[in-house]
């Protein structure tokens, strides 16, 4: 084989390797955001179990080779899931809001 032929091969195999470092780290970040699951609902549970299922099945939009159809769906369930986990950590913070404020010089309730 030619010196461009071996460039070529050690570039493809590189590029494979990097597609797949990413894809494996994507899918690392999916599974520890599972202990959330459960307070997201159904719409975290499928962006969840979808990513999952599309990065472990053998059908692919693109060759197994090359992971940027897996690395793009788990980062869009990143991306949806991190969203939701914003939503429900916002909602667990806000606390019921004073009851409105009486006029200057009322009080409340009656004083005993």
């Amino acid at each position: 084989m030619s010196r461009e032929t071996w460039i070529l091969v050690v570039l493809a195999a590189v590029v494979a390797l990097a597609t797949l470092v990413g894809a494996v780290l994507l899918a690392v970040r999916v599974v520890r955001t599972r202990r959330l699951l459960g307070a997201l609902g159904v719409g975290g549970k499928v962006a969840f179990y979808g990513a999952l299922i599309y990065t472990i099945l053998p059908v692919d939009v693109l060759p197994d080779p090359i992971y940027l159809d897996d690395m793009g769906v788990l980062a869009g369930a990143l991306i949806y899931l991190g969203r939701q986990v914003r939503k429900h950590r916002a909602a667990q913070r806000r606390l019921p809001g004073p009851a409105e404020s009486p006029e200057p010089g009322r009080l409340r309730g009656p004083v005993s």
